[in-house]
């Protein structure tokens, strides 16, 4: 039996995650108590239907007693069933707005704490589980179909150790994706944005492509890069790391982040990795 322990911060997408996890096949429950988790997995266990796959959504509304979290995943790890950790995380603005348009309260908000404060409040509460997890996934600038996308690409084999690598463009002038475990700055490459013919297209168009490639500046870059990669994930991989996440940026994330992102995804196919590349700001 696999258990994915799905947290995170409140507003930045567990509600949508389940639904994903739903259509996966997953068993869900929302905000089980923590200290019914070991006798959650002895029921299923003991069921006359088998579930392979449960999904558990634990959050600061089970009280913050992480240090008994870790216990109780102990005692489900002794019964013979393997479990992960997903977080999901945002910025504190982005939370801030999510609330405002859903008109929801947070759960830690008092009657004289503003909004910002128990975000904040949150955040140090969560800091212990968000270093153990598993799979970080930043859902700041992805729409709620970003993020099925992103949850689909990562779970689908997850249970059977299939390792991922996903290569991710951003705009630093959005933020860097706070999932990354490795990020790359490439606004020193030649700026299809000052081409009038090239603004309005992205990095994998191959007239973009080629604008960014030339003068030989992003070869000499990606040799270094793809030997640098290329030494890296084997090592990750022997550490029992299930993905990594690879980040590019430049300025605003649609053209020199797009192309060298491609390009990185590329050369890692041929390495026999499952590769996922995704562009966060291509179409802002």
């Amino acid at each position: 039996m696999y258990f994915l322990i799905v947290s995170g911060m409140s507003g930045a997408g567990k509600s949508r995650a389940v639904a994903t996890f739903e259509d996966l096949g997953y068993y869900c429950v929302d905000n089980l108590p923590i200290a019914l988790i070991p006798r959650f997995a002895e029921i299923c266990l003991a069921a006359t239907e088998r579930y392979e796959r449960v999904a558990l959504v634990t959050d600061v509304r089970a009280g913050g007693d992480f240090q008994q979290l870790f216990q109780s995943l102990d005692s489900i790890r002794d019964m013979g069933c393997d479990y992960r950790i997903l977080f999901l995380d945002s910025d504190t603005p982005t939370l801030v707005r999510r609330f405002k348009e859903t008109r929801r309260k947070h759960p830690l908000m008092g009657r004289d704490a503003s909004m910002t404060a128990a975000i904040e409040k949150e955040r140090r509460m969560l800091t212990a589980l968000r270093s153990h997890a598993d799979f970080v996934v930043d859902t700041t600038g992805l729409s709620a179909a970003g993020l099925r996308e992103r949850l689909l690409t990562l779970f689908a084999g997850t249970e059977n150790g299939a390792f991922e690598v996903i290569v991710q463009s951003f705009g630093f002038k959005y933020g860097i994706p706070t999932d990354c475990d490795l990020v790359f700055d490439v606004r020193f490459l030649p700026n299809p944005y000052y081409e009038m013919e090239l603004r309005e297209r992205d990095g994998t168009d191959p007239d973009v492509r080629r604008y960014v490639f030339q003068g030989g500046t992003a070869d000499a870059l990606m040799g270094h890069l793809t030997s640098l990669v290329d030494f890296l994930l084997p090592r990750y991989l022997a550490e029992g790391k299930s993905n990594v996440v690879i980040g590019v940026g430049c300025t605003g994330g649609k053209h020199r982040s797009v192309a060298i992102a491609e390009a990185l995804s590329e050369h890692l196919r041929g390495r026999d990795y499952g590769v996922i590349t995704m562009h966060r700001d291509h179409q802002k």
